[in-house]
């Protein structure tokens, strides 16, 4: 287990070893990596929560002051929310890649599929890193509409997030070829609608 906490790191730097790994699907590597799994998807599943619509007009001024969300409810709501879309992207994900690699001639199993995304998506995970500085620097604002967050430094953020996704979807193409052993076309063309898919139900 020790192993793969140690690669859910290294895939950072050195993703190819990490993801061909995945190929053993004995009982015993798939018991070590599903903590270390478990931890990336709720943690990547917060990220996506934190930069939601939702979550930028969670703490709006109520009629009823006491009914205003304060710090201990956001910090419920960011991880039952990120624990549970989480979870479903880590599926659903998981079916799409899993689905596009088969229509290419993959015999990799729906499993296996599911854990290329998880360990793909650290840079999404990692990305929480840059919550502590947007809360030093605007405090609550960041979950009110119209807050002192708004300007220049919301889009210097945005910048910085879309890079940690680009970062992944990098990842996830370097993982399907890994673990297939495809050309980088081939891979790419696999990744595509596991990226665009949650990019797009972002946006609406």
């Amino acid at each position: 287990m020790k192993d793969w906490w140690l690669r859910t790191l290294l895939v950072l730097q050195r993703p190819r070893p990490v993801f061909v790994a995945l190929r053993d699907e004995s009982r015993q590597a798939l018991s070590d990596r599903a903590e270390p799994i478990l931890a990336i998807v709720i943690l990547a599943g917060m990220a996506a929560a934190l930069d939601s619509a939702t979550a930028a007009h969670l703490m709006d001024t109520n009629i009823d002051p006491s009914s205003t969300v304060d710090g201990v409810d956001m910090a419920i709501w960011v991880f039952l929310a990120g624990s549970i879309s989480g979870v479903f992207g880590y599926f659903v994900l998981g079916a799409l890649l899993h689905l596009g690699a088969r229509l290419l001639g993959s015999q990799g199993t729906y499993r296996r599929n599911r854990q290329i995304v998880a360990f793909a998506v650290v840079p999404v995970a990692l990305s929480l890193v840059l919550w502590p500085v947007k809360l030093a620097l605007y405090g609550w604002d960041v979950f009110k509409t119209g807050g002192g967050d708004a300007g220049a430094g919301s889009h210097v953020f945005a910048v910085l997030e879309l890079a940690f996704v680009a970062w992944a979807a990098a990842l996830l193409v370097i993982g399907i070829r890994s673990v297939h052993g495809w050309t980088w076309q081939r891979a790419a063309l696999v990744a595509i609608p596991v990226v665009v898919v949650p990019i797009a139900v972002s946006l609406l």
